[in-house]
C-alpha cells in the first residue's frame, strides 16, 4: 500500500509565484520575448522545463510556455512565444510592471550525459527556446563541451534573435548565419528555413543536421546525443535521424494542458513501455521523453 505521506519529488520544486513583467520585446510575425521577475522559479528552473503562466486576469486558464533563459542572481526568466490565440494575444499586451500568476518550473528536464560530449541541438519555431536554455547550460556546466555542441535551428518566420555571420566552422554546412547569443559562448549554430531567409540553409532543419552527422566518424557518433523540440513533423524526422545513426535522443513535447500538475490528464501522450504502451502526462511525466519511446 502506498504511504499517504509520500508524494512525487517534482511537487517540491513547483512554486506558485506572482511574476512581474520586466520587459516585453515584439518581433516579426507575432513573436514575443517576455522577461519576468520570478526569483523562486528562476532559482530552480532546469533546461527543458516550462512555466504555466496566467496571460491576463480576465482569462482563467493558464498557458504552458517553455523557459528560454534563467538568471537566478537577477531573479528573472525569459520566455519566447508566438501569438496564436486568445491567451497569447492577451499576454502580448502585458507591459512592464504587470503582475501575472506563475506556476513553475514544471516538468522533467533534459539530462546531459558526460560520456556524450558531442551534443546535437535541434529546435523548430517556438521549440527553439528550451534548446537555447540547454546550450547556455552546457556552456555553464560543461564549458569544454561548448566547442563540441552543434545547434540547428529552423523557422519559417524571421528568427527573433540577433543574427551574425559565424566564424565557427560547421562541417558539411556552408551557410553562414548564426545566433549571436550562441556564437558568443562558442557554440556552433546554423539556421534553416523553407522561406528563403537570408543566410539560412534552404531546407528542413533535420536535413541540415543529417548533412553534419554524415561528417562524423563512428567513434564520434558513439559520443553523440541529441536534444530536440519543435512541431510534430520535425520531431518525427528527429526520431528517424536518431535511428539512422543509432544516437540517443531526448525529445521535449508540447501539448495543451489545463492544470500542469498531473491532475487533469489532459495532456497525455502514448509512450512505449515494458507492457506495450502507457499514457503519460506531458506536464509532469515529461515534457522530456526518450525519443525512441514516443509514439508520434
Amino acid at each position: 500500500m502506498t504511504n499517504p505521506t509520500q508524494h512525487p519529488a517534482w511537487r517540491d520544486t513547483i512554486y506558485m509565484e506572482d511574476a512581474t513583467v520586466i520587459s516585453q520585446l515584439h518581433h516579426d510575425d507575432c513573436q514575443h520575448t517576455l522577461r519576468l521577475h520570478c526569483p523562486q522559479c528562476a532559482s530552480k528552473a532546469i533546461h527543458g522545463q516550462f512555466v504555466h503562466l496566467q496571460c491576463d486576469r480576465s482569462l482563467p486558464l493558464r498557458r504552458p510556455l517553455s523557459i528560454m533563459r534563467t538568471r537566478p542572481k537577477e531573479g528573472y526568466i525569459d520566455l519566447l512565444y508566438r501569438e496564436v490565440g486568445q491567451g497569447t494575444a492577451l499576454l502580448a499586451k502585458q507591459s512592464a510592471g504587470t503582475t501575472l500568476s506563475l506556476l513553475g518550473p514544471v516538468g522533467s528536464p533534459f539530462v546531459l550525459h558526460e560520456e556524450k560530449p558531442i551534443r546535437i541541438l535541434i529546435g523548430g519555431g517556438v521549440g527553439i527556446p528550451p534548446l537555447i536554455f540547454t546550450a547556455e547550460t552546457i556552456h555553464q556546466q560543461h564549458p569544454d563541451d561548448s566547442q563540441t555542441t552543434y545547434a540547428f535551428m529552423g523557422s519559417e518566420s524571421p528568427f527573433p534573435f540577433t543574427l551574425m555571420e559565424s566564424v565557427l566552422d560547421m562541417p558539411g554546412i556552408d551557410t553562414l548565419y548564426t545566433i549571436n547569443d550562441l556564437e558568443s559562448i562558442s557554440i556552433t549554430c546554423r539556421l534553416a528555413s523553407l522561406n528563403g531567409l537570408t543566410g539560412c540553409y534552404n531546407g528542413y532543419v533535420t536535413k541540415m543536421a543529417d548533412q553534419f552527422l554524415q561528417t562524423l566518424t563512428s567513434s564520434q557518433i558513439n559520443m553523440t546525443e541529441m536534444f530536440c523540440c519543435g512541431p510534430r513533423p520535425m520531431l518525427y524526422a528527429c526520431q528517424r535521424l536518431a535511428e539512422k545513426y543509432s544516437i540517443t535522443c531526448q525529445m521535449s513535447l508540447e501539448e495543451y494542458m489545463a492544470c500542469a500538475v498531473g491532475g487533469c490528464a489532459g495532456c497525455v501522450v502514448k509512450i512505449r513501455d515494458n507492457s506495450g504502451y502507457a499514457m503519460k502526462r506531458v506536464c509532469v511525466d515529461g515534457p522530456v521523453f526518450d525519443a525512441s519511446l514516443v509514439e508520434l
